[in-house]
């Protein structure tokens, strides 16, 4: 599970679906979740379908703590399901998902990991037809942009929609017990399609398939429209692909380690990229010890390359809440102390590598630090596996100003000063590039070159209040 106490990227959405003839929906759509959990902690929701219509659940907090005994509630054996954490839209019930909207063939109820960057203004041109909104949401905005397509069935609907949303999304519909599943033209957030028995299953993550026993079959294409109706599947390219861009911080962070990526194991190539950080950025150290757990896989490598031992010298508290959301910085600082202790026999006067995934705004690195300096580390050698993040990400990541990003305005000198390290460095491009193992063609890297693939979007149309100021 990612951290929500931690200085790194904070966590997208997750998104699930399954049709399966004869089985009751929630309770595996509830599993998926459990599986996608990593992916956003703000809120869970699930929707389901049977002959007298959609029946929806959702709320505030954990998958776990927002269903509890309320599957039976859900019946019917076609399901969706959402993890969130907020890019676009406040942490708040109206933009829970599944959103639900009126169209012309009954409720409809939509999933969405991602961010459309045009949302802004395809929200004003809906307003302007006498579209209602409930909450402040781009999903929102996609949902409605489906249930008023001048368009005969659902179907054309989501073709229409997907010809005019720009941005990433990955998305999954329910209407009149059917699933809709497609992507962008990019591929930018992953889905993929899996099957058990006569049932079919969409999802964020591999992870989230292995859970319920569906056997991966392949991923959604770029700008592919995936039906599943009872048990039949078809597909169908909706929009050409220029190219494919998949996100490099899937693999760097968001993933879980056992997901599989574009046929990639992300343990296998984070630990790829530890070896990789070993050769380009070596220590003189005694011990190699990462921050957890997304950290864990690269300092493997980078002790395996480097022939330092690896110790698992910082322990972490599973049970304490959330803490970039409170408001006192004193009290973020202590929880930060309560979620994350040093075995100070492993670290003391020891010169240690302390290896982690990236680092966003700066602060959690250097209170890490200074942690293990009260623990008794000589030294402290900060080694980063993934590439400075100089660029704002506008694809579902909740960094879309260069103000958030320490470097985008400080080198690696004054980041270390800043962290308090003995010495910082960082994967390169290059060598991320090789550790993934495809094409820097195939890979979204704007966040740390600049170079988006759906042009050069807006920082004023992104991030959390984007759309709070649009009718």
């Amino acid at each position: 599970m990612t951290d929500p106490w931690r200085d790194g990227p904070r966590e997208e959405c997750g998104v699930f679906g399954i049709s399966w003839p004869g089985r009751a929906a929630a309770p595996l759509v509830y599993l998926g979740l459990v599986a996608l959990q990593h992916r956003g902690q703000e809120s869970a929701g699930i929707a389901t379908a049977e002959a007298d219509g959609l029946h929806v659940h959702k709320g505030m907090g954990l998958a776990s703590r927002v269903f509890g005994d309320r599957l039976e509630g859900l019946p019917g054996s076609v399901g969706i399901g959402h993890v969130r954490y907020s890019t676009m839209g406040g942490a708040v019930l109206a933009n829970a998902q599944p959103v639900v909207v009126p169209s012309p063939w009954g409720s409809l109820a939509l999933v969405h990991n991602g961010n459309l960057t045009n949302a802004p203004r395809l929200r004003a041109e809906l307003a302007a037809r006498g579209v209602r909104f409930c909450g402040s949401s781009d999903t929102e905005v996609l949902a409605q942009c489906v249930a008023t397509a001048p368009a005969t069935d659902p179907a054309d609907a989501v073709r229409y929609a997907m010809e005019r949303v720009e941005g990433a999304y990955t998305a999954v519909l329910l209407v009149r017990g059917t699933l809709y599943a497609f992507r962008d033209a990019f591929a930018i957030r992953p889905l993929v399609l899996g099957r058990v028995d006569t049932g079919w299953v969409v999802a964020s993550e591999t992870c989230a398939l292995d859970q319920v026993g569906a056997r991966f079959v392949r991923d959604v294409e770029p700008g592919e429209l995936v039906v599943v109706r009872e048990a039949e599947l078809s597909g169908q390219q909706v929009l050409p692909s220029p190219r494919r861009a998949h996100c490099v911080f899937e693999y760097i962070y968001f993933a879980r380690p056992d997901t599989v990526l574009a046929g990639r194991t992300v343990h296998r190539v984070r630990r790829a990229m530890g070896r990789v950080l070993a050769q380009e950025q070596p220590a003189r150290a005694d011990v190699v010890v990462p921050v957890p757990d997304s950290g864990t896989s690269a300092a493997l490598g980078f002790a395996e390359q480097s022939g330092i031992p690896f110790e698992l010298a910082l322990v972490k508290n599973r049970y304490v809440g959330r803490t970039f959301i409170e408001p006192d910085p004193r009290r973020r600082e202590g929880d930060v102390r309560v979620k994350l202790n040093p075995v100070r026999e492993l670290v003391a006067g020891q010169r240690v590598v302390l290896v982690d995934d990236s680092i966003v705004r700066g602060t959690t690195s250097g209170k890490i630090v200074r942690v293990l300096r009260e623990a008794g580390a000589r030294e402290v050698h900060v080694r980063i596996s993934s590439p400075p993040i100089r660029w704002p990400c506008f694809y579902g990541v909740d960094t879309s100003s260069r103000r958030q990003l320490v470097a985008a305005e400080l080198d690696v000198e004054a980041i270390r000063q800043r962290i308090g390290a003995d010495s910082l460095g960082y994967l390169s491009q290059e060598g991320l590039v090789e550790a993934i193992g495809l094409a820097r063609a195939d890979l979204c890297m704007a966040c740390l070159d600049g170079r988006y693939p759906t042009g050069s979007p807006d920082e004023q149309g992104a991030g959390r209040a984007a759309l709070e100021a649009v009718p």
